[in-house]
């Protein structure tokens, strides 16, 4: 989408929709004040008003409620709003106009990202067009202020659009994304930037490698899995690491899941598609880091050569897991990735998973599960989180979790035998595997898919992407 900032009044606007951002008790701006449809304003928090100035010809009041209340969530929300309505009436371009008094580069990146989210569409696969077919959606975005407002805009536009390519990759299929898909994504992104490398393994190069996590649960399926190493040089003190889990479809394994909704399994590698987003985004940003990423991705599957629940591995790091449920696959990939990423050089690592279903239990679809073994960094991440809308809530951890990975005749187990606090658990677990260094787990199995907010819908969110880069870039700036 071609976004660009213009310092004009409304009525000098080309766009075929304007959007109007307002507080409950504030003035409408000119030509909007006294227009036709300007009397049935309400500006109570999400709540629009179709106006007709004449120039422009439609606009849309949408109020952010009371002043005191706002935050830049309100911004991306509204600019949402005003998006798929300007979509529902076939126009391609929108000019949104924020309210006065507030951060006004803050304002404007969360206006660009609720429009740019707002706008995605996943319709490769219909034969035919439906009604709203001829639509092409939005194909400009103009943000009203002055040009200072520039550099902040081309990063939301940057970032916004970094998460649509994520939840393009969690809609497509599972007999499209395959692992060696995901290895094709990453090296597109490194042949794109002279910044980024990429390095895959395949089977033979990970058993080599003695990664029996990922050997183990990659055995089942005749898809090839894929160890994906994605290096961005930017500059820095210190490397970011990143680690995403990335099972392309997981049937359960031996341990298989109810039928009902397996058909959503094709985004269990949801953390895989945000941290490589992440990282072609940084590259067009030419962010002053250096990060690190590792993706393990394969198919979780029942066969005759599949790993059994009873089983004993070996991870990267020579810690022995005994496999007592084939469905908790992901801890098990993840360890080999993060034992690894410490292995290459990360000084510091987040690791992004739709790990548990417990996560959903304990905290819906507003929060992503995050657990750390530091608290500077955990906060640091939060911040990130609360800057972007992608929230993360903090959960503790505790010497007494770690009884319950404790294994009967191996090091440790990959699933309890007490059914107690599962997500926590499963962090503790991947804990075991970051040597010491400052990690943060995110488990966004309730935040990857399903929100239903304004700007993503009910579809995939690309829950991450905007934290991730929120993060990296802050952490550049320290």
């Amino acid at each position: 989408m071609r976004v660009e900032v213009a310092d004009k009044p409304l009525s000098e606007l080309d766009s075929e929709f304007v959007g109007v951002l307002v507080f409950d008790g504030d003035d409408l701006p000119e030509p909007l004040a006294g227009a036709p449809g300007s009397e049935d304003v309400k500006a109570s928090y999400k709540k629009a008003t179709l106006v007709h100035p004449g120039t422009p010809r439609r606009a849309l009041v949408v109020g952010l409620g009371a002043r005191d209340d706002f935050t830049p969530e309100r911004a991306r929300v509204a600019a949402a709003i005003a998006a798929r309505t300007a979509t529902s009436m076939d126009a391609a371009s929108l000019a949104l106009s924020g309210p006065s008094g507030e951060d006004p580069a803050a304002v404007a990146t969360a206006m660009v990202e609720g429009a740019i989210l707002a706008s995605y569409r996943f319709d490769r696969f219909k034969s035919k067009e439906d009604e709203n077919g001829d639509s092409k959606g939005l194909e400009e975005l103009t943000v009203i202020g002055d040009g200072g407002l520039a550099e902040a805009v081309e990063a939301a536009r940057i970032g916004a659009e970094a998460e649509n390519f994520a939840r393009e990759l969690q809609d497509l299929p599972s007999n499209v994304v395959t692992p060696s898909y995901l290895a094709g994504r990453a090296k597109a992104i490194a042949d794109e930037h002279d910044s980024v490398t990429c390095e895959v393994m395949g089977r033979q190069e990970i058993a080599d490698k003695k990664m029996g996590g990922l050997v183990a649960v990659s055995q089942g399926t005749a898809e090839e899995p894929q160890l994906i190493v994605l290096r961005y040089r930017g500059g820095g003190d210190q490397t970011l690491g990143l680690v995403g889990k990335g099972v392309t479809f997981d049937s359960g394994g031996i341990s298989i899941k109810p039928s009902a909704g397996m058909q959503e399994m094709k985004m269990d590698m949801s953390g895989a598609s945000a941290v490589l987003e992440t990282v072609s985004a940084l590259a067009k940003l030419e962010a002053p880091i250096d990060v690190l990423a590792v993706i393990p991705s394969t198919e979780n599957m029942p066969s005759g050569t599949a790993v059994k629940p009873g089983d004993i591995i070996t991870q990267l790091n020579g810690k022995t897991v005994e496999v007592n449920n084939t469905d908790a696959e992901g801890r098990l990939i993840l360890a080999d990735a993060l034992a690894y990423a410490v292995e290459l050089g990360a000084d510091r690592i987040v690791d992004l998973a739709t790990l548990t279903g417990a996560v959903v239990v304990a905290l819906g679809s507003t929060y992503a599960g995050l657990i750390s073994n530091d608290d500077a960094f955990a906060k640091q991440v939060e911040a990130a989180g609360e800057r972007t809308g992608e929230l993360a809530w903090r959960l503790p951890l505790h010497p007494e979790y770690k009884d319950l990975t404790k294994g009967t005749v191996a090091d440790l187990t990959n699933a309890s035998a007490k059914r107690k606090a599962s997500t926590i658990y499963a962090g503790s677990f991947l804990e075991e595997f970051v040597d010491g260094k400052p990690w943060v787990h995110l488990d966004i199995a309730g935040t990857a898919w399903d929100v239903g907010r304004e700007y993503v819908g009910k579809g995939p969110t690309g829950y991450g992407v905007r934290l991730l880069i929120d993060l990296a870039r802050s952490l550049s700036s320290v």
